[in-house]
């Protein structure tokens, strides 16, 4: 039995570069690209913030917001650190996301798998494919750091007759694919979140390498990593680090995307499974296993897997209340200083799911302060409980 059988409605897709409808807080999610475009008053995260009914309708339940670690985590049953015990020549980390993903297709749970190529002139302009392949899947191994129009492929989708599909994505494609799910004529849908967290425009990526990295053409991949350092993978092989502290702050505040400064969904609470880093030590991955599509998901490759159990150390919230003016005022350290801070906050700040809280804790009170300051009559509406709660524990700048 198909979630949904077609026809539905549909309506023209935009023309590349036209106005969208979320305006300057689109994530070029890549939805307006479609006939689905018809729902996008319903489907946009940036027009209408849903979450505990797409919690409902996705997980069986909403996050119990008596709970830190769903106010946190959303809605999940299992969490757990892992890296495969042979890594994927060419991963970001050790291929996770990748492994699954064939897995699933090889094993016949899925007939094909959205994800995310680059263009053959560039390395870091995103191309979505439905991959049908175990090698158009490895061709989209590394993160894109860039807005990325994944759901561009969703009339290929429904016109390929496709009954079974796996869609990898970050959180607000996740929403706005979740609001047309039962629209897709599918059997059955999988869905592999990373969390996702200050994405940039092409323009604005090449703007950070340039001012942060000692070599930004030959920049493979990069991350914001758990020892609070930025870690740049080079061509060569060669990796380098920058101090979080030791960021151009001042030229850079602007690069963000509006909606990766308007977004509270860190932690991909949509999605069936996530892996991501953010929760586990450095050097492995966090996954959180949110429902029973998820945990299908990871049994698949967990005879491939190195784990250990998730930890917390240390106590996020003083260096969380002092980084909120810092970044409001563009403080940026000199590069000794920040260096030993990387090194102090290393040693003696917080680990794991602590660190994770940090991050969460630090990109909510930010955003919250920019849709207060750029969209006030948007800010009850489109911030959701879990956030408020979370932002209501430190103290913001008018």
């Amino acid at each position: 039995m198909t979630l949904a059988q077609p026809p539905h409605r549909k309506a023209k897709a935009l023309r590349p570069g036209a106005p969208r409808p979320a305006k300057e807080l689109c994530s070029e999610c890549g939805f307006c690209d479609t006939y689905y475009i018809h729902y996008v008053k319903e489907a946009c995260a940036f027009l209408n913030q849903q979450f505990p009914a797409l919690e409902q309708q996705t997980h069986g339940r909403r996050r119990d917001l008596d709970a830190e670690h769903e106010v946190y985590f959303g809605v999940h049953q299992a969490m757990v650190a892992a890296r495969k015990q042979q890594p994927i020549e060419g991963a970001q980390w050790t291929g996770i996301v990748s492994t699954i993903a064939i897995e699933m297709l090889t094993q016949g749970q899925v007939e094909g798998v959205v994800c995310v190529q680059n263009t053959e002139s560039d390395r870091f302009q995103p191309k979505p494919v439905l991959a049908t392949t175990p090698e158009e899947i490895l061709a989209a191994r590394v993160n894109k750091p860039t807005l990325s129009p994944n759901l561009s492929v969703l009339e290929q989708v429904e016109q390929s007759g496709l009954k079974r599909l796996l869609v990898i994505g970050v959180g607000c494609q996740i929403q706005a694919l979740r609001a047309v799910e039962q629209k897709l004529g599918l059997e059955k849908l999988y869905v592999l979140g990373t969390p996702c967290v200050d994405n940039v425009s092409r323009a604005g990526l090449q703007k950070f390498l340039e001012t942060t990295s000692r070599s930004p053409e030959t920049v493979v991949h990069y991350e914001f990593m758990q020892d609070f350092r930025v870690h740049f993978k080079h061509s060569d092989g060669s990796t380098e680090t920058v101090p979080f502290f030791g960021l151009k702050t001042n030229q850079l505040k602007d690069v963000f995307a509006p909606s990766c400064m308007s977004c509270f969904d860190y932690v991909n609470g949509l999605a069936d499974l996530v892996v991501g880093y953010m929760g586990a030590p450095f050097g492995w991955q966090w996954i959180v296993v949110r429902n029973g599509k998820g945990q299908e998901m990871l049994d698949l490759v967990m005879d491939q897997l190195e784990t250990q159990p998730v930890m917390s150390q240390g106590d996020r919230r003083q260096a969380v209340q002092q980084s909120i003016p810092a970044y409001d005022k563009g403080v940026t350290l000199p590069l000794w200083a920040a260096k030993l801070m990387g090194v102090l906050i290393e040693r003696l700040g917080p680990k794991g799911l602590e660190y994770a809280r940090f991050s969460i804790d630090s990109h909510f009170t930010r955003n919250y302060l920019y849709v207060k300051r750029n969209y006030p009559e948007k800010l009850d509406a489109h911030v959701p409980e879990f956030a408020k709660r979370i932002v209501g524990q430190y103290k913001l700048p008018e």
